[in-house]
């Protein structure tokens, strides 16, 4: 058995690598280095494990609005995992050395796809070394599937959704480390602060000293007064990447249907119309 129906453990990781229908994805990234996360990759990564790139794979490039980290079309993305080997009928183990969030973007957008035999590794690229597992260089060369998306297009938001969802009372989580989200500082974007109405539930605080998701009990008590509320749960962050370890979290609190702002705040500040809220720091 897997740990939970979205992680899996190191151990249990090693005791399935040579399960004909397991695709393990290395999704190791560093924003400061886009070239660092394929470099670690080369140097060493789990058996069999594909490689993918959160700029090149994951993300369509950059333009005017749209965040970031837009979502690749779903055409290329397809195309992507069917060369990696992937098809409904795998599961997909992903992880990295990030405290999940390149791992938690693989899994959301699988899922967004319709793919539900996902999984992340439970603290990821440090606990398998930790655990003394075996590593490679060894590039593995997966015999391509065909991925047929089913998508579900109700758990991706885009500005204007967003807006519509605003006006019916939505509920809007924003996934930022507290500075980012008061407007202190703001190293990625233009513009500081949040959108207005959201509230600050930082991606770091779900996690424990080791990088792994706290228990689903601690979970739900760091969930429990959004999960109170009614109307659409909105997550977002700077690019939608980290919001998506708050989403695999609810997941895992039993808070179900979270829907993923993409563009994020990159996008949301993109638009000089829109309002920016902020926040002094709390004494």
């Amino acid at each position: 058995m897997t740990r939970t129906k979205n992680l899996v453990t190191a151990d249990w990781l090693a005791a399935h690598l040579s399960d004909p229908d397991l695709v393990v994805a290395d999704c190791r990234f560093d924003l400061a280095q886009p070239q660092a996360g394929r470099q670690a990759y080369t140097e060493a990564h789990i058996p069999g494990a594909v490689y993918f790139d959160l700029e090149r794979d994951l993300s369509a490039p950059k333009q005017a609005h749209g965040g970031r980290h837009p979502l690749p079309p779903v055409e290329t993305f397809c195309r992507t995992v069917s060369a990696a080997g992937i098809d409904e009928t795998v599961m997909v183990v992903a992880y990295d050395a990030q405290n999940m969030a390149m791992a938690a973007r693989l899994w959301w957008m699988l899922r967004y796809l319709g793919h539900a035999r996902v999984r992340v590794l439970g603290g990821g690229w440090p606990a398998w070394w930790a655990a003394g597992h075996p590593v490679t260089q060894d590039v593995p060369r997966r015999a391509p599937r065909a991925f047929t998306p089913c998508i579900r297009a109700r758990s991706a938001v885009d500005l204007a959704e967003l807006r519509r969802l605003q006006k019916a009372g939505a509920r809007l989580v924003d996934s930022r480390v507290p500075e980012r989200y008061r407007g202190e500082v703001e190293p990625l974007d233009p513009v500081a602060g949040h959108i207005p109405g959201a509230v600050n539930l930082p991606y770091t605080d779900t996690l424990d000293a080791r990088g792994d998701l706290r228990s689903p009990a601690d979970l739900r008590d760091r969930f429990a007064g959004i999960a109170a509320g009614r109307g659409d749960l909105v997550v977002y962050c700077g690019s939608g990447v980290t919001a998506c370890v708050n989403l695999l979290a609810m997941e895992e609190a039993g808070i179900a249907g979270a829907r993923l702002y993409v563009g994020g705040w990159s996008d949301w500040c993109s638009y000089p119309e829109n309002p920016v809220a902020t926040a002094k720091k709390s004494s």
